[in-house]
């Protein structure tokens, strides 16, 4: 079983965002810069919409992405319009002090974005140097040094980006860094790649045209070179320096290399070791050296042509990381072309086949579909889907196997199949099309929404129930629910739908007074409800959930030593949350060495909680004359409550008069106040609601 941290995701908007606002879909950041402070999960995608991210829209570079974070644009586009540009100072430990955009830290992930360093001070648009980055479906361009340089120990994945305009460079590898540079262009810049020191990276796929040099190869670096494309390069196509040896192939391993139409030379050789160049097509005539060119045999060739991608019409694609891993494990093939077609539709049959694989169906009798005759290819995958629940047949007795296959028909297909329950049915709501679904599985939708099983591309709250589903969609479908199952690796993706605050996730909140603070509070990942899908919020909370709530919320440092309450032991569920709570200062026991972590707290507890924890700055207690009942609040605690009215953290409902200390605090009341208190410190953007007691108030 493989046990996958959640996948937190934060959206940020340089035009409509705001960096007091929780960063979910609705109420995006306005700054990565704000958004990188406010990573709490393992794993976090930053989504940013389309806009300028530099000094002028609130940036400050460089921008570190840390390890686990993902910051993703528009992959489709590679980047177009969702530019980052800026350069600040950075202290390489391999190369000294050099101005960057970005540095990405361990396995970070940048997608979908461009980045640009166009300081007059030698700019670099990424650097790495350490972990195992990703970078894909990006633009890197016009940078005043390279767009991206890889150094140290680090190995990334650089697939499917663009490198362009670039003065010194698009890539440069260096020091002891390898990692795999897959299906990259490289264009118009002065050197396409450039490898040094005792670099090793395996180089695949790319097309380098149009620069002043292709690849430039110095010191030992150690290179694999397999299926590039070095095209009309004004100076020459791959030059090899200093002590340089690059993989040009092996009568085992041909490397399929493709020089032609470079200005001066294919391949310049400046060492004094000979190459051996096997399998690659250039004209030995236009290069220079000690090198030992063989031509491939038949056999050769036929080996070059399967070295290529795995389906050259994945490229770019949304899905690649799932149907790849899912064509690794032999679960899903493409066709005999060597394509994989993604956006073709899939048909009843061909989907029958695919689940019988993945899920290892048995073999069974068959289920005599009128359609369907015992020597037909699919027959058996169609009676055991069939018999395990899978998929079914019509009315008329048919299976009608050419049939394509609709997107909602595979969701209901998969939950009913693997048996899956437990579905609220307020998911729906991120569905802008929900209308669309019909009625005998908005259920079966709800179900996988909330599992995570559903990917919507490019719009993640268009669902298109109706439509033909293809086959990447039927790739990403299975591979959830494997990840469902336990038996993969969660692949982060921004198409995964998942809901997060903007839907309500409890039955008992739509339209509750309290909803809005509550689901904000849930977003961020500081409050939850119960198992069975509700969060009562009108019932009392006890002081124990409370000491979790505000640990949770302000996560204080201690003030005084934690104290030992006698009927709170190590092992109550609770313990740590009130140790750290009441050494903050935002809790206390009573006279007899107690606690009373089962009891209800009162709202005036709550109130003099937070100012005390917080360490509000005091007000006068004239504040406290908004409220009618104000001579029900004990001289003690009106300082406290002349504070937070004034910082606005007090909510009173129904009536905003009415403050009502004595009362015991429902869940919901709390929420608002803790979420107020958030406001207050700075910490989140504030909601509006008329239960908010605001100064000044004109009361009769």
């Amino acid at each position: 079983m493989v046990n996958s941290s959640p996948v937190v995701t934060l959206y940020v908007n340089p035009a409509t965002g705001n960096d007091t606002a929780t960063g979910s879909r609705l109420a995006p950041l306005k700054t990565l810069k704000r958004a990188l402070k406010l990573i709490k999960a393992p794993k976090t995608i930053i989504q940013l919409a389309p806009g300028y991210y530099n000094a002028a829209s609130g940036e400050s570079f460089p921008l570190l992405i840390p390890n686990g974070v993902m910051v993703l644009g528009n992959e489709a586009t590679k980047g177009q319009g969702v530019v980052i540009s800026g350069n600040g100072e950075y202290r390489s430990e391999s190369f000294g002090v050099q101005n960057i955009t970005i540095l990405l830290l361990g396995d970070a992930q940048i997608m979908g974005v461009s980045v640009s360093n166009n300081s007059t001070a030698k700019g670099t648009g990424v650097w790495v140097e350490s972990g195992a980055s990703t970078l894909a479906n990006n633009t890197f361009i016009s940078c005043s040094r390279e767009g991206l340089f890889i150094s140290g120990n680090a190995k990334p994945a650089i697939t499917d980006n663009l490198f362009i305009q670039n003065a010194a460079g698009g890539l440069v590898m260096a020091r002891n860094s390898k990692g795999e540079v897959l299906r990259n262009i490289f264009q118009k810049n002065s050197i396409g790649i450039a490898i040094s020191d005792f670099s090793a990276p395996l180089v695949v796929s790319n097309q380098i045209k149009q620069n002043t040099i292709g690849i430039a190869l110095s010191r030992e670096t150690r290179p694999v070179l397999r299926n590039n494309l070095l095209e009309k390069n004004s100076q020459g196509g791959l030059l090899v320096n200093g002590k340089a040896m690059p993989d040009l192939g092996s009568s085992q391993d041909p490397a399929g290399n493709i020089f032609r139409e470079n200005e001066d030379y294919d391949v310049q050789n400046l060492t004094q070791e000979k190459l051996v160049a096997v399998g690659n097509q250039l004209n030995p005539a236009s290069s220079v050296g000690l090198i030992d060119f063989i031509a491939a045999t038949e056999d050769l060739q036929r080996q070059v042509a399967n070295n290529s991608n795995m389906f050259p019409d994945l490229g770019g694609h949304w899905a690649i990381t799932f149907v790849e891993a899912l064509v690794s494990k032999g679960l899903i093939s493409g066709f005999p072309d060597g394509t994989f077609k993604p956006d073709a539709p899939m048909t009843r049959a061909q989907y029958a086949a695919v689940i019988a694989k993945t899920f290892q169906l048995s073999e069974t009798n068959n289920r005599n579909f009128t359609d369907v005759k015992s020597d037909f290819w699919a027959a058996p995958a169609i009676n055991r889907a069939a018999t395990a629940g899978f998929i079914s047949g019509f009315p008329d007795g048919s299976f009608r196997p050419s049939q394509n296959l609709t997107k909602i028909q595979a969701i209901v297909s998969i939950v009913n199949g693997l048996k899956l329950a437990g579905a609220n049915p307020n998911v729906l709501s991120v569905y802008i099309d929900r209308a669309q679904i019909p009625s005998f599985a908005t259920d079966a939708v709800a179900v996988a929404t909330q599992k995570l099983l559903v990917l919507n591309y490019p719009q993640v709250e268009l669902l298109e129930p109706l439509k033909d589903i293809t086959r990447a969609e039927v790739a990403t479908l299975l591979y959830q629910a494997l990840v469902n199952n336990g038996k993969e690796k969660a692949i982060a993706s921004p198409y995964i739908v998942n809901p997060d605050a903007d839907i309500p996730s409890y039955l008992d909140l739509t339209g509750h007074w309290a909803e809005p603070f509550i689901r904000a509070l849930v977003s961020m990942n500081l409050s939850k409800g119960f198992e069975d899908g509700t969060y009562q919020p009108d019932k009392p909370m006890t002081r124990a959930q409370y000491a979790v709530l505000v640990t949770n919320a302000f996560n204080p440092t201690p003030k005084r030593p934690s104290p030992k309450f006698s009927d709170v032991k190590s092992d109550f569920w609770a313990y740590s949350s009130i140790q750290q709570a009441a050494s903050a200062g935002f809790v206390g026991g009573f006279n007899d060495g107690t606690f009373r972590p089962q009891q209800n707290v009162q709202r005036l507890q709550v109130i003099v909680s937070l100012v005390n924890g917080l360490a509000l700055p005091t007000a006068h207690n004239s504040a406290i004359n908004c409220y009618s009942d104000r001579n029900t609040i004990p001289d003690y605690a009106r300082t406290a409550v002349a504070t937070a009215t004034n910082q606005s953290i007090i909510v009173n409902y129904p009536d905003p008069k009415q403050i009502q200390p004595s009362r015991s605090a429902t869940r919901g009341e709390v929420a608002a106040m803790v979420y107020q208190a958030l406001v207050a410190t700075k910490r989140t953007s504030a909601i509006n609601s008329p239960y908010v007691v605001s100064l000044p108030i004109t009361y009769q």
